[in-house]
């Protein structure tokens, strides 16, 4: 229902509205919530939909959904028997002094429409609580019932209507915390039978003959370079130093994959392929993400393509095709890496083109990365990876860093994102905007709070310049670089543009990965359509952009959310283990409560910490696990000691 809200406040054509929605959207029409114009349903001026945030006393605010606008706020009397959580239409109260305000016409449901809770046993009364906030789960069931399940046993709620929809198990199982993840969101892995006899009707062999009118690139070296574990690879690259052009080719899931079908509505309602540290659940069905749309190395592949021609780091010219390619070689990160330091060779005379390639194109994506940070930002990131047994427990944690390999891909990612960008000037843009002066100056007072005194510049590249250069002579690069992005905007899908600040791009768009990315594929439709100059086809590919970009910006979180929820799940088992044992760890935040993050023996771990002394922001601090609640993932540790090894010192 939230998402039906999303579109209509942004306006829903007809077409787009099933049918099960349409029964919705002409109650509301009559009530007058709506209006219909040119068959095109929308949320007039006078009323918004969002979600109710209760205050500390008996009023609330409006969290508005699908536009960018300021919380309305709604008085006690106003609540129309609102509560927390709820999803509502409310009426805006115009000509009101102060804040802007509104009154609940309609509470529609709650905002969250699925949870997971968990029998518990108190003052031997059973009953269901939400495994977030130990809250009532709203669950009515008899006692008989009840008795049917024991304690720690975890089930998913229609919050809606308060049933449960299916048992996902005990949580004293290590397995079920994939599930409860995938369940708070109604995530799914499996694709309908519909669905899967759609992918599998598809040829498993592409038959260039059948494609006359593509460019036939099979004879170029392209090659892909993707994480070891990977399965599915959007791109695959191709670099001629003699010409200075760069090929850039990704997969044409468009070709497989029209709207309104099948996969296409499971693709929507996904959105985003999600990667959990032992498997990836992903928005395509396996036979196209992982076969036929994956450009594997030695089959012919279908590819849409940017051919980049190059006058020292400028992009002279472009050309954009669907074409037909046949890749040479899958690399990994590690073996370009291995072969850049002269410990990889090629085994045959393709392979040996390819790398010779390489090198050339390593010269011009590091001279394009140099020219790109004279205006955007190098943020220090590590990418943690979690190492898990056959009954997924925690074994161990790595980090990697951004390497040559890493470097050399990103930077052609993003040649060919501007280029898509620069072919239109409304559609799918990935936009960032500046941050807020309130948010600035929140940072500039953490930061006076490790002795990092912050003047700002005359501009904001030189001031973040700045900060990051100060944060390098106290060894607290990474740390320092999140609290930096804390304090920016998220970056998020648009339909208009307004430049991409961190990348310092005045244009930018995500073109390079629609296997796991449905807006990749909405921009490879466009921009079909711009090619054929068909203004109809690309007028109808836009007709719900700005539902769609709000939509497809809030799965992204949601996606976000799963694969950093999981593995806290899997910090908290970890950590039950290790109950009144003492850990190395760095104080991560002050305010509103100290937390700190665990060193080793594994790295990552948040923790809620007691304090009985003052410890600062960024102190090596050795504490004590305490107690670990495993249903809401939550680990509580005391401070031992303050190391002596102060981080804040200059060296």
């Amino acid at each position: 229902m939230k998402n039906l809200l999303i579109r209509l406040t942004l306006g829903l054509y007809e077409q787009d509205i099933s049918d099960e929605e349409m029964k919705q959207v002409q109650t509301w029409l009559t009530q007058g919530y709506l209006v219909k114009e040119e068959k095109r349903y929308r949320l007039p001026s006078k009323y918004r939909a969002g979600t109710i945030m209760m205050t500390q006393g008996a009023s609330g605010y409006l969290q508005v959904v699908g536009a960018n606008v300021r919380d309305l706020y709604i008085d006690e009397h106003s609540l129309n028997g609102a509560k927390h959580g709820d999803l509502v239409i409310a009426q805006r109260l115009m000509g009101k002094r102060g804040t802007p305000s509104a009154k609940v016409v309609e509470v529609i449901g709650k905002a969250e429409s699925y949870s997971v809770a968990i029998l518990t046993t108190k003052e031997g009364k059973k009953s269901f609580v939400d495994i977030r906030n130990s809250h009532p789960a709203g669950i009515e069931l008899t006692e008989e019932a009840l008795l049917s399940y024991k304690e720690g046993d975890l089930v998913k709620v229609n919050n809606q209507d308060g049933t449960i929809m299916e048992t996902l198990g005990n949580i004293s199982d290590p397995l079920v915390d994939e599930k409860i993840v995938l369940a708070q969101f109604n995530k799914h892995d499996e694709f309908e039978d519909d669905v899967i006899a759609l992918a599998e009707s598809f040829d498993k062999n592409v038959d260039a003959s059948l494609y006359p009118d593509r460019k036939d690139l099979r004879e170029l070296p392209f090659c892909t370079i993707d994480p070891v574990t990977a399965k599915d690879f959007d791109d695959a690259i191709c670099y001629l130093p003699e010409k200075n052009i760069l090929y850039v080719a990704i997969a044409d899931v468009s070709a497989y994959v029209e709207p309104f079908g099948a996969i296409d509505a499971e693709a929507i309602y996904r959105s985003f392929s999600i990667y959990l540290p032992h498997r990836s659940i992903p928005m395509l069905p396996r036979q196209l993400s992982e076969t036929l749309c994956s450009l594997q190395a030695h089959v012919d592949r279908l590819a849409f393509v940017f051919e980049l021609h190059m006058d020292g780091t400028k992009v002279k010219h472009t050309e954009l095709y669907e074409a037909i390619i046949h890749s040479k070689r899958r690399f990994t990160y590690e073996d370009i890496d291995a072969f850049y330091e002269g410990q990889l060779t090629a085994k045959n005379s393709d392979e040996e083109l390819v790398l010779a390639n390489l090198i050339e194109l390593r010269k011009l994506t590091d001279a394009l990365r140099e020219e790109r940070l004279k205006v955007g930002y190098d943020f220090h990131s590590e990418e943690l990876s979690m190492q898990l047994d056959e009954k997924q427990n925690l074994i161990a944690t790595t980090t990697s860093e951004e390497t040559p390999s890493h470097g050399l891909i990103e930077d052609c990612m993003l040649l060919a994102n501007k280029a898509a960008a620069a072919r239109y000037t409304h559609g799918v843009f990935r936009i960032h905007e500046q941050s807020s002066p309130t948010k600035l100056q929140s940072l500039y007072q953490e930061l006076a709070g490790i002795g990092l005194i912050v003047e700002p510049k005359e501009s904001m590249k030189e001031t973040i310049d700045f900060i990051q250069a100060e944060a390098a002579k106290r060894d607290l690069v990474s740390e320092v670089d999140t609290l930096i992005i804390r304090a920016q905007m998220q970056a998020r899908y648009a339909p208009d543009n307004v430049g991409h600040f961190g990348l310092g791009f005045e244009a930018y768009t995500h073109f390079t990965s629609p296997i796991r990315r449905y807006a990749d594929l909405i921009v490879h439709r466009h921009l079909k359509a711009l090619l054929a100059h068909d203004t109809e086809e690309s007028s109808y590919v836009l007709r719900n952009i700005d539902a769609l970009c709000f939509s497809i910006s809030e799965k992204e979180r949601e996606a976000s959310a799963i694969e950093v929820r999981f593995m806290q799940r899997k910090f908290a088992r970890w950590a039950a283990e290790h109950i009144n044992e003492e850990f190395k760890a760095r104080v991560n935040s002050t305010d509103p409560s100290f937390t700190a993050q665990i060193l080793e023996p594994i790295q990552g771990a948040e923790v809620n910490l007691s304090v009985a002394t003052s410890v600062m922001l960024f102190d090596d601090i050795i504490l004590r696990i305490d107690a670990v609640d495993i249903a809401s993932a939550r680990i509580h540790a005391s401070l031992v000691k303050k190391l002596d090894n102060d981080p804040m010192e200059l060296v």
